[in-house]
């Protein structure tokens, strides 16, 4: 698998030294005893305060460097990637940043990480400094396990420790509240991939029709493979887990929403959007992301955390931190809408019906939903992969306004029609489409010819899209349609006119307009316009119809 890195041994020195050389906090330092110690600590940190310090492998960032500063860490240790950080590398950060008041060492529940920091902890007693260390075991997925992971859970106690030591609290009280802390957070990730460790060769054991729930942030398996399924379903599952473990009371709650490590923004807002949908965010007062927070370098997934909240937990999840990988933190509310100044008013048509008119429209919305997949695997492969999406929406759109449509009158039907795609279809298609119902309509209330008035559409698009035919759009399949009818042929023949047009776009290798003309001409050689060719599917369908 291809990877940004140079050299597999360096990956995490060279990236720490990235991040400090571009984080806006410049109170933030590493020890010099790189490469077998690497640790990210605080330069203005005042050592009459408690010291705050987690860490652990590598490979989870933002966690656990970025959150070094100002109200949350003073020090983050790191180890190579998924591998715990040495005891000797634990007790320098001990001894840089830790004072008469102490520090708080925050471990996840893995065995490396207790017997090195746990060590260092000891051998840091032994040197006269005070040192608590609190465990944070939060997921769930393995009901009654011995010894639970820790996971994203863990920046509760990041956050709501590193707040009270901020404040001047003493180490006892704070070491106090994050093992209290640690006991009231319910954690559980769902993945539709696992992770690959750069250099690595990538391990491929999940089927294509599967995802794995509760799986650990190392890659480890999970609880239970489930099958795919939308992002509403796959979200429930992993809240009714949670919600198994949480019982039934009437705490509130505050939750974490993390990625992973690869899923896209868009994707993790819906997401956000199916979480807010389920019984478990009925208890919630409190959101924090969706955001990278505790990745697994590549991982596809996504994982929940809960917080059972006590008063106090509030006023230091909302403190602010100078802390930039800290996303912020929102009471859970309703979304506001607000109406334009200018509404647009939607024209109103009298429902009218034609038996014929309704059967060339069903056609044609049939051909371009039916097509959805195919007309998307052509434009990935030419443009961005979405023209079977964007027609395919538009026409369902167009069924499902049907029964107020004014099919028996030509004109008002083409203007319908151009309100109802302007307002439903993206894209430069949504706006062509428009385009052309509009001056089709203008000219079918003069003409009352229908070959002609289409060819008058046909030239606004050229007109407003700047498109000609030879450029590789659906004008190359549109034209040669309409020209048939023109000239008095069948609809058959407007059809086969339309496929040799669609199909000929696959020779020309320079596209004049459109996401293809920036495309080489070895991608375009070979590969149907998707445009053109949803045009000549929508013809033949209608031509089968009639």
């Amino acid at each position: 698998m291809k990877r940004f890195i140079n050299l597999k041994g360096d990956i995490v020195t060279e990236a720490l030294d990235g991040f400090l050389a571009t984080t806006p906090d410049s109170s933030l330092a590493r020890l010099d005893s790189y490469p077998h110690t690497k640790v990210v600590l605080r330069t203005d940190w005042d050592k009459s305060r408690v010291a705050m310090i987690s860490g652990g492998g590598s490979g989870h960032e933002p966690a656990h460097s970025g959150f070094v500063g100002e109200g949350m860490l003073t020090a983050a240790v790191c180890g190579e990637i998924f591998a715990s950080p040495s005891v000797n590398a634990v007790l320098s950060a001990i001894v840089a940043v830790t004072g008469e008041a102490g520090c708080l060492l925050i471990v996840k529940n893995y065995t490396g990480d207790r017997l090195n920091f746990g060590l260092a902890a000891e051998r840091a007693k032994a040197l006269g400094y005070k040192v608590e260390m609190a465990i944070v075991a939060d997921d769930i997925a393995i009901p009654g396990a011995n010894q639970a992971r820790g996971v994203a859970g863990t920046l509760f106690v990041h956050k709501i420790a590193g707040f009270m030591a901020a404040q001047g609290a003493p180490l006892q009280q704070v070491s106090q509240a994050a093992r209290d802390l640690a006991g009231r957070i319910y954690s559980i990730g769902l993945s539709l991939d696992t992770c690959t460790v750069p250099g690595n060769t990538p391990e491929q054991y999940l089927e294509a029709t599967e995802v794995e729930l509760g799986l650990g942030i190392h890659g480890e398996p999970g609880v239970s493979r489930i099958a795919f399924a939308a992002a509403a379903h796959l979200m429930e599952v992993a809240c009714s887990k949670v919600e198994q473990a949480i019982g039934q009371s009437d705490r509130r709650y505050a939750l974490i929403l993390n990625n992973l490590g690869s899923v896209p923004p868009i994707e993790m807002q819906i997401l956000a959007y199916s979480l807010l949908e389920t019984s478990l965010a009925e208890r919630v007062d409190v959101i924090i992301g969706p955001a990278q927070l505790m990745t697994s370098l590549d991982m596809n997934g996504f994982s929940i955390s809960l917080l059972a909240l006590e008063p106090q937990d509030k006023e230091a999840l909302f403190s602010p931190v100078a802390v930039a990988a800290w996303p912020g933190v929102r009471q859970r509310g309703d979304t506001v809408s607000l109406v334009p100044a200018v509404l647009l008013e939607r024209p109103e048509f009298d429902p009218s019906s034609d038996a014929g008119t309704e059967e060339v429209i069903h056609a044609a919305c049939t051909a371009l939903i039916t097509s959805l997949d195919d007309l998307n695997q052509l434009d990935s492969r030419i443009g961005d992969g979405d023209t079977g999406t964007t027609f395919a929406n538009a026409a369902r759109c167009v069924v499902d306004e049907m029964d107020q449509l004014p099919c028996g009158d030509g004109v008002r039907l083409c203007h319908a029609l151009s309100d109802l795609l302007a307002r439903h279809m993206g894209g430069s298609s949504g706006a062509l489409m428009a385009i052309f119902f509009a001056a089709t309509g203008e000219a079918y209330e003069r003409t009352r010819y229908w070959p002609s008035a289409l060819m008058e559409g046909a030239e606004r698009m050229m007109f407003y899209g700047g498109a000609k035919p030879g450029d590789r759009t659906m004008l190359d399949s549109l034209l040669p349609a309409i020209d048939a009818l023109q000239a008095g042929r069948s609809m058959d023949d407007a059809a086969k006119a339309a496929r040799n047009g669609a199909d000929a776009t696959a020779k020309m290798t320079k596209a004049g307009a459109g996401r293809a003309s920036y495309v080489p001409s070895d991608s375009l050689n070979g590969v149907v316009d998707p445009g053109s060719e949803a045009i000549a599917r929508v013809f033949e369908k209608v031509a089968q119809r009639l």
